[in-house]
């Protein structure tokens, strides 16, 4: 799980830094949703975190609540 965790991070990072200037920011929320996945990654276990991630990703949504967020 270390290595997917390692993998997942540095993709993160990578969409940060190189599609995410392209696309412009999007998120309603604060942290953004790459913060927060990145956040949980190191916060939880991987299980947990994807789960957290996931949830939050999926209310990233125009009719959905905007604001602070944190993990």
């Amino acid at each position: 799980m270390k290595i997917i965790k390692i993998f997942l991070l540095k993709s993160i990072r990578f969409y940060q830094l190189v599609i995410s200037p392209w696309i412009g920011r999007n998120c309603r929320y604060i942290p953004t949703c790459s913060d927060y996945m990145i956040q949980s990654l190191t916060q939880y276990n991987f299980t947990i975190a994807l789960k957290m991630s996931l949830k939050r990703i999926f209310r990233c949504n125009p009719w959905g609540k905007s604001g602070y967020d944190p993990v």
